[in-house]
């Protein structure tokens, strides 16, 4: 019997069997029948229960059923659901289903950790590196104003606190002065 042939046409013996297939689909299963023992054997099988099964039915029951048979069967179907509708059944099931949630998510998790773990990576380094320089940049401002103010007051009227103030003051000006003037410059320049 030659079971690998990979040209096998199980799929087509019911067919066969009951005629559904055209003149030209016919010829060619039955020279497929005379090359493959393999579907040879299977629709032989398949002949032998067809037979079987017509000779059982064809033959008279001599089991009655009732004349609501099949209805007496739906009931006893949908009524026989106790095991389902017990708070047990439900709270068993509801336990199952979590923790199949919680395993698929445990292993979607260990899967995609790599993943996860290089992209926050990726996007936490230049954030982290942009709020590192802000927070750089505006404490040393503030230390150097700290520094120059001190510095200024002390010069000017040591030992005073409003003329800390005004000096602080003024050179607060002095710099936003400078920086318009600076910007102005370059702006005319830019324009000739």
């Amino acid at each position: 019997m030659n079971i690998d042939q990979p040209n096998c046409q199980l799929e087509q013996i019911a067919s066969y069997l009951d005629g559904e297939l055209d003149n030209g689909a016919c010829r060619l299963f039955e020279a497929h029948l005379k090359e493959c023992s393999h579907c040879a054997f299977e629709l032989a099988g398949q002949r032998r229960l067809l037979g079987a099964l017509d000779s059982v039915l064809s033959s008279g029951s001599t089991l009655s059923l009732p004349k609501n048979f099949a209805h007496i069967v739906a009931t006893n179907a949908e009524s026989d659901m106790s095991g389902l509708r017990e708070r047990r059944e439900h709270g068993r099931a509801l336990q199952l289903c979590a923790l199949l949630v919680a395993a698929s998510l445990a292993l979607l998790g260990m899967a995609a950790r790599a993943y996860v773990y290089n992209f926050v990576l990726a996007v936490g380094r230049p954030v982290t590196a942009g709020f590192d320089l802000v927070w750089t940049t505006i404490y040393d401002a503030a230390t150097g104003f700290t520094i120059i103010s001190r510095v200024l007051s002390k010069g000017f009227a040591p030992g005073s606190e409003i003329g800390g103030l005004l000096a602080f003051i003024l050179l607060a000006f002095a710099v936003l002065l400078l920086s318009r003037l600076i910007a102005s410059y370059h702006r005319t320049r830019f324009i000739e």
